[in-house]
């Protein structure tokens, strides 16, 4: 018998009926050669310092760093989690081979590995690795089995990371709460959590600090267009009124007028920080709502595995695209055009080189039926994003228009739009930053053109830094690097920022549960 053991009974129940296990019994389904089992999230853990050594369960300043010879694993404390482990470890001894049907990413790995480490197995054992739940995906899945050695190193990032955080976690969060910990307060430490605190601090330190000046600026407005004069902002109102006053009787000229066409790029297709962002900037959803739905969509087989860092598409889906566009039937008068012509096999869309894991979240193509709600929101995202890159870009008509007045120059821009090409897909919902853009459309001017104008200044405020929101803290934990002083370690974190995609949800929360920010509408303080 083989044992396949999922990540949720939901995914479970779904393989056992493609492979033909119908009988259930408690924890498992059997038949046709196979049993199917689950895990639901973490049955493991690693070890508490007591469970290395008794004495380490005191929290005392003179024990620090507590680092063990080496980390174990143990079971979590739950009756139901130990029932369920002693189901798999049961069905482990039965088997002549395991395979792995974990979520295909890093933390599936690291939930499997541990509980398969647990249980002692000693038989073979297989990997399922599929972008999605659809019934076709696991079909193909199970007919290109790989062996789970090629995802050792997989596994081996995992489980560093965990020691990781616990080393600091324990050993940070120990020594800071006994140094500074008032009323028996516990002040957590984490190795994504407390830079994440820190970039939210100095950013209330900057806008608690931070001098508003006033600032005024010189313009003019010649036939119907305001123009900006193209010097300093000028720090004194004194020097605006002489500003204006030596502009009064001096005549305007148009000394260049270029119209350029230019292209506005398509969209790429969604990351899960880049949907969180969107879903956060458009309905004020929280990243870890927006996780939780996108992963309920994913179970429901309508979206592609959603916890990716890429907006790439593997090269082998360009012929399963048409495939699926043709499925949107909701969305077929958006499909319709795209449909007409072959999908070209962008590089910009696809590439394997951009791919580890997995690709860019996208629609499967399975019908949609019921959604309301976040879910049926966060679908329209996805679906319209993916429909978006394959339309022609945006062709605009960019304006440029240069004036003088005696040695001062002024300078006016203007937009219009030629041809919407993948705005289309947005024009009907009209979302927030997809729709047209509102630069002025300006008159035909000539260069040499003269005449009157009415000359007069503009009186601003500087502006501290805004507060973050989820949106723009995702995309600083993502980009977290450039923040970094050292100059070395800067560059080794480019790439990389703090946290993974399908963890900065959860970092988030943390400190908001740990009371160390707060919402005050979309900010965070």
């Amino acid at each position: 018998m083989k044992l396949c053991i999922a990540e949720k009974p939901s995914v479970a129940k779904d393989l056992a009926s493609i492979l033909g296990a119908n009988a259930r019994h408690d924890g498992y389904f059997e038949g046709n050669g196979y049993f199917v089992s689950w895990t639901f999230g973490h049955l493991c853990t690693l070890k508490e310092p007591q469970d290395y050594n008794e004495h380490w369960k005191y929290w005392k300043i003179e024990d620090l760093p507590i680092i063990p010879d080496s980390f174990g694993i143990k079971l979590k404390k739950n009756q139901g989690i130990e029932n369920q482990f002693n189901v798999i470890s049961a069905l482990v001894n039965k088997a002549s081979e395991v395979i792995n049907c974990g979520d295909a990413g890093q933390e599936g790995e690291l939930i499997q590995r541990w509980v398969l480490l647990k249980a002692n197995c000693k038989v073979p054992v297989k990997r399922l690795w599929i972008s999605s739940l659809t019934e076709e995906a696991i079909k193909n899945g199970f007919k290109s089995l790989q062996d789970a050695s090629k995802y050792d190193n997989l596994f081996a990032a995992g489980n560093s990371r965990a020691i990781g955080d616990w080393v600091l976690g324990i050993n940070g969060t120990r020594l800071y709460t006994k140094k500074f910990g008032k009323n028996k307060t516990t002040l957590s430490v984490g190795r994504v959590q407390t830079p994440t605190l820190a970039m939210i601090v100095k950013r209330h330190h900057e806008i608690a600090g931070f001098k508003v000046e006033k600032f005024w600026e010189l313009r003019t407005v010649y036939r119907k267009t305001e123009f900006s004069c193209q010097i300093e902002r000028l720090n004194t109102k004194k020097r605006a009124e002489e500003g204006v006053s030596y502009l009064n009787d001096k005549p305007f000229k148009i000394i260049s007028y270029e119209q350029k066409e230019g292209k506005e790029g398509n969209p790429r297709l969604y990351d899960l920080t880049s949907l969180q962002v969107d879903a956060n900037k458009k309905f004020g959803y929280s990243a870890e709502d927006t996780l939780k739905t996108v992963q309920n969509l994913y179970e429901k087989k309508l979206v592609s595995y959603p916890r990716v860092d890429t907006t790439y598409l593997s090269e082998d889906l360009h012929a399963k695209v048409p495939g699926i566009l043709k499925k949107l039937k909701n969305y077929s008068s958006l499909t319709e055009s795209i449909l007409a012509s072959p999908i070209k096999k962008s590089k910009s869309i696809f590439n394997n080189k951009k791919i580890t894991d997995h690709h860019a979240i996208i629609p499967t193509g399975e019908i949609a039926q019921g959604l309301q709600g976040s879910e049926l929101s966060i679908y329209d995202l996805i679906c319209r994003r993916f429909i978006a890159v394959f339309y022609p870009p945006c062709i605009v008509s960019n304006t440029t228009v240069m004036g003088k007045v005696d040695q001062l120059d002024f300078k006016t821009t203007g937009k219009q739009i030629i041809d919407p090409g993948w705005r289309k897909v947005y024009s009907e919902n009209d979302s927030k930053d997809t729709k047209e853009p509102s630069d002025k459309v300006l008159p035909l001017f000539e260069k040499g053109e003269e005449g009157p104008h009415q000359p007069f200044f503009h009186e601003g405020k500087t502006s501290p830094p805004k507060q973050y929101t989820e949106a723009t803290l995702l995309r600083s934990m993502e980009t977290a690097g450039k923040f970094v002083e050292d100059e070395e370690m800067r560059e080794v974190m480019k790439e990389n920022g703090i946290g993974r995609p399908s963890t900065r949800a959860n970092i988030i929360e943390t400190l908001f549960k740990r009371n160390y920010i707060e919402r005050k509408k979309k900010n965070i303080q």
